[in-house]
């Protein structure tokens, strides 16, 4: 691979094995600089000559290593690794050069092709709603900046100023709705004066008998005896009108600075462009910086991917599978008939829609699995090589996740804490959420003792859950299997303390005695169900006790189903519900059959069914069986009794001449239920005093 390597040992503070590292990466003998951001910055220089990526083992330096490139004007694409946090100051550091091959070799890895982006457009036009004690004053501060506008939802005590420095709104009942650039706020009209027709002249301050009215310009309903004075006073002005109240009032806004104590918006992920601070004035004023920076034109990842032909959400305006819209914590993804629809522009691309969805409808492209697995692949295979053992993953997320792994470095470094363990391999994630199941279990097929999932408290609670209830699952599986159920684990850390502690108890889990070799996300049409297949039949092929079953818990993306024949007819209504062709008829006999690898457990066929004959059983089949259709049930058919074609079953032939035997239009020739649709429509069309050919016949 062309690419340029630079390493140092950060003056002398850690250990760094450059002949290790370049015969693990194929790359020869890295020379180890130990003050490549200083005195040996001229070595940095020359390896900016050239073509091909340019990897350097230094996140602290990496603004000085950037500017000095862009001096230069290099063109290679750089990539920075943090080998001193991640592990080089752990008190294990000794131990770390496999870790530190697999982050370089990682970092070598092709970026992945760019996703569609979603753009917003911002003119700057922000609302500021909330108390007018609070709201004024930052109105004040920002109108220099961006296109003010207030709406106040308590006046008490406020002097609103003579002139009309920005349109003012007064009322209840806030409703905000929307994204970035596009915000739709309504709200209640509940005081007789709009605010915004107001010209400040105090006409109904002087003219009210009841000094109802102060210098907020609004009418204390409770002393006002509705004489009409003050609409006299105000006249042709128009703005204060008994009529008005309680009407709805809306507009539109770019931005949303919500000054209320509680905020209007209750989500963990607030759209783009919603600001609530509460009231914390140094949150507001950090808040109001990031307000004023925010016009013009911005994009985003389009974080999501959805094939609807496959989604199990619904059918026939039957709900089954609804686990994507329940764990959304932006409500960035609603119900829409049979199918669900994905709101790009709420979607804040945590991904855990695509950890719960069990039949993979729903997909992360940020990055897609495939490159998500390359760089699993690439850091076990590269640990392994430079002779790695019990190897882990710490899955993290880029912001809170990546920080504070960073303290727990830097803590080591300073002698306070012990530091990432030399087999533990932190993988950054735009979001913990965003790998499921299949990843997982993938990673541990490919040889990773551990996966570990770091938890801040910075997540939605329902990821949480989401995250626990698909690590069940997995573990169900693993020890079933004799790997044991030290694997997967989710490690709750508010601080570099905590992490330091939690890290250092995880017990190596036991790995498949051959490392898989298929690719995540690399089989046919790249979705979750073949990865899963593809990491299932590995893990069972060289499982320490084989089983043929397991059983599952409640929500598992597994499962059978069971058929009580007694009751079922053969309508075949499940067949038509199923999203994922796991039921099926025989075109040759009546026959209803299950493929059970393709069952996603989603529900619709037991809701579906008219005869409540349906069943659902959580759990895996590892048999070669699980993969050919099954009968569930059959039926002798049933022959048209005049021209002994067959059109159904008995049991179903029987049960609808039961019910239909005192149909006005059926009470009289129960014969024609008996009777092929076209036979039916013949037997209708003849006169009743004709005789038929059959009779003849006979």
């Amino acid at each position: 691979m062309n690419s340029r390597i630079k390493v140092c040992n950060c003056n002398h503070t850690m250990p760094v094995d450059g002949a290790a590292l370049g015969a693990a990466l194929d790359a020869g003998t890295l020379p180890v600089a130990s003050q490549l951001c200083r005195r040996e910055v001229g070595d940095y220089l020359n390896t900016l000559e050239g073509s091909g990526k340019i990897v350097v083992g230094c996140t602290q330096e990496q603004p000085l290593f950037t500017e000095l490139a862009q001096q230069k004007g290099t063109v290679a694409p750089l990539r920075f690794v943090n080998l001193r946090e991640t592990g080089g100051w752990s008190t294990d550091s000794a131990q770390a050069t496999p870790k530190m091959a697999a982050l370089l070799a990682m970092a070598r890895l092709p970026d992945p092709e760019p996703v569609p982006e979603v753009e917003y457009h911002s003119e700057g036009r922000v609302l500021l709603t909330g108390p007018a004690a609070r709201v004024l004053p930052w109105a004040k501060r920002l109108q220099d900046q961006l296109d003010v506008s207030v709406l106040l939802t308590d006046t008490a005590g406020a002097v609103l100023a003579g002139g009309q420095d920005w349109p003012t709104f007064a009322g209840g009942g806030v409703v905000v709705k929307g994204w970035l650039g596009k915000f739709a706020v309504s709200w209640q009209q509940v005081n007789p004066i709009d605010l915004d027709l107001c010209t400040r002249c105090n006409a109904c301050v002087k003219t009210c008998p009841e000094g109802a009215i102060g210098l907020d310009y609004q009418i204390n309903l409770s002393a006002c005896t509705s004489h009409g004075d003050c609409v006299k006073a105000c006249g042709a002005v128009g703005a204060i009108d008994f009529g008005r109240l309680e009407t709805a009032r809306s507009g539109e806004f770019d931005l949303v600075f919500d000054l209320h104590d509680q905020p209007l918006l209750t989500l963990h992920q607030p759209p783009q462009g919603y600001f609530a601070p509460g009231a914390s004035e140094a949150k507001a004023a950090e808040q109001a910086m990031q307000l004023a920076t925010m016009t013009g034109t911005f994009g985003k990842p389009k974080f999501f991917q959805y094939k609807d032909s496959i989604c199990a959400h619904g059918r026939n305006k039957k709900i089954g599978c609804n686990a994507c819209v329940e764990v959304c914590s932006a409500e960035a993804i609603a119900h829409a008939g049979d199918k669900i629809v994905v709101n790009p522009n709420l979607c804040v691309g945590c991904g855990a829609c695509t950890t719960v969805c069990p039949s993979g409808a729903l997909s992360y492209a940020y990055p897609r699995v495939a490159d998500q697995g390359a760089r699993i692949r690439t850091l076990l295979s590269t640990y392994a090589k430079a002779g790695g053992k019990r190897p882990a993953l710490l899955l993290h997320s880029h912001d809170a996740g990546a920080a504070l792994v960073e303290a727990l470095g830097r803590g080591a470094g300073a002698g306070k804490l012990r530091g990432v363990p030399a087999r533990v391999m932190p993988l950054p994630l735009h979001h913990i959420a965003s790998v499921g199941i299949d990843v997982w279990l993938s990673a541990i097929a490919y040889g990773a003792a551990n996966v570990l999932i770091l938890v801040t408290g910075a997540e939605a609670p329902q990821y949480v859950t989401a995250l626990a209830q698909q690590i069940d699952i997995a573990r169900t599986i693993l020890t079933s299997l004799g790997y044991g159920s030290d694997h997967l684990q989710l490690v709750q850390a508010g601080d570099a303390a905590a992490l330091d502690g939690a890290l250092r108890r995880i017990e190596a889990g036991h790995v498949p005695a051959v490392a898989a070799t298929f690719a995540i996300g690399g089989g046919k049409g790249g979705d979750k169900r073949t990865t899963l297949e593809f990491a299932l039949e590995h893990l069972a092929k060289h499982a320490p006790t084989p089983q043929r079953e397991i059983a599952l818990p409640a929500g598992s993306p597994f499962g059978t189903l069971s058929v009580d024949t007694d009751a079922c007819t053969l309508c075949m209504a499940c067949v038509g519900a199923c999203p994922e062709s796991a039921l099926s008829d025989n075109p040759n006999a009546p026959q209803l059959r299950f493929t059970e690898s393709n069952c996603v457990q989603c529900g619709l066929c037991e809701k579906t069914c008219p005869e409540n004959a349906i069943a659902l059983t959580p759990r895996l089949l590892l048999a070669p069986e699980a993969k050919q259709p099954r009968v569930l049930n059959e039926a002798r058919p049933y022959h048209c009794i005049r021209c002994e074609k067959p059109f159904g079953t008995l049991q179903m032939v029987e049960n609808m001449v039961a019910k239909l035997s005192s149909h006005g239009a059926f009470s009289a020739n129960l014969d024609r239920l008996r009777m092929c649709s076209d036979c039916r429509v013949i037997d209708m069309m003849q006169p009743a005093k004709e005789v038929s050919i059959f009779e003849v016949k006979r």
